[in-house]
Parts: C-alpha cells; sequence; structure tokens
C-alpha cells in the first residue's frame, strides 16, 4: 500500500471515530486551510448556537491542533506534500476534535512521554508547568516552545487520546482526539 493510501485509510477510520461531523479534512497543510478552516468552524458554532464559553475554548483548541498539524507535518508525500488530517465532530460530551499525521518513529517515545505527563498532571499542575514554559522562553527548532499540548490540556479539562499506526518500521500515523465538553 502506497503511504498516500495508508493515510487516507487512517483519515476514513478518524471519520468513523462516532459523533456527527461538522468539518473534516484531509490534505496538503497551508496557512489558506487553517484560516479557512478556522471561518468555517466558526459559522458551525454560530448555527449550532453553542455556548460563548464553549465556542471560545473549542476555537482555541482548534487553533492549537491545527498549528500542530501544520508545524509537525514532517513526513513529505510522496508528491513533496505534508499531509495532515482533522475531524471535528459533535457528540453527546461537547465536541471531539481528531488530528493525524505522519511523524518518524523516532519521534513517538518523546509524543507519548509528553502527552502521559500532561494526561497525569492536575488542573493545578498543568498551570504551573504552562507558567514555568512560558517564564523559560525556550523554543524548539520548529519555533514552538511546547505550549499547545499544555494549553489544550489545559483548556479541556480532559485527558488527550492518541494512537499510533506503523506503516513501514520507521514512519506512523499519530492520530491525537481532544474532547471539549460541554
Amino acid at each position: 500500500m502506497s503511504m498516500l493510501e495508508f493515510f487516507s485509510d487512517c483519515y476514513a477510520k478518524m471519520l468513523q471515530h462516532g459523533g456527527e461531523t461538522l468539518v473534516a479534512f484531509n490534505g496538503a497543510m497551508s496557512s489558506n486551510v487553517i484560516a479557512d478552516t478556522l471561518g468555517l468552524v466558526e459559522s458551525k458554532m454560530d448555527e449550532a448556537m453553542a455556548p460563548s464559553a464553549q465556542r471560545k475554548r473549542l476555537y482555541n483548541v482548534l487553533v492549537e491542533c491545527l498549528q500542530n498539524l501544520y508545524h509537525h507535518a514532517d513526513i513529505p508525500m510522496p508528491d513533496g506534500s505534508k499531509r495532515g488530517s482533522f475531524v471535528l465532530s459533535k457528540n453527546a460530551q461537547g465536541f471531539l476534535m481528531s488530528i493525524g499525521n505522519m511523524v518518524e518513529m523516532s519521534r513517538q517515545q518523546v509524543l507519548i512521554s509528553k502527552l502521559d505527563k500532561l494526561n497525569s498532571l492536575s488542573k493545578d499542575e498543568l498551570k504551573e508547568l504552562y507558567k514555568s514554559i512560558l517564564n523559560n522562553q525556550t523554543f524548539s527548532e520548529k519555533g514552538g516552545g511546547g505550549l499547545g499540548l499544555v494549553d489544550i490540556a489545559r483548556r479541556t479539562g480532559n485527558p488527550i487520546s492518541y494512537q499510533f499506526v506503523d506503516y513501514d518500521g520507521s514512519v506512523l500515523f499519530f492520530r491525537m482526539n481532544v474532547q471539549i465538553n460541554s
């Protein structure tokens, strides 16, 4: 199976995660895709008449998730594009944001460690970690300071679930799910 077929198959499984799909995308990530998606989600929230506090939380989490896809889509497809997938759906608890992209297997343990640590922290501990990162002002080679995942965990108050699907022994499809409760 080609990488593109594999990626599309993983995206199809994301669509089956449950709930009513509001917005879905599978393709080359760009700043235009992010801007268009944010505009579309804003209009969907207006249609759903979601409370403003929930809208703000959802919007902020969505921005972080989309920026993660844009900045961390490391593995180019055979056509040279850096692809990402996301699905925003409405479920009984509120909204579910699923994002996915290809990552090198060498990044798997780092991601697991970060996500497991975040999932183990209390609300107050997440707040302290956030402040510590802000005060440290250390940035990665991609320009981020590591605040994105911390901010997602803080804003949702829910564990971040994740999954890795092996493509070829050196490349994985990384999927992350974030629940934003009503």
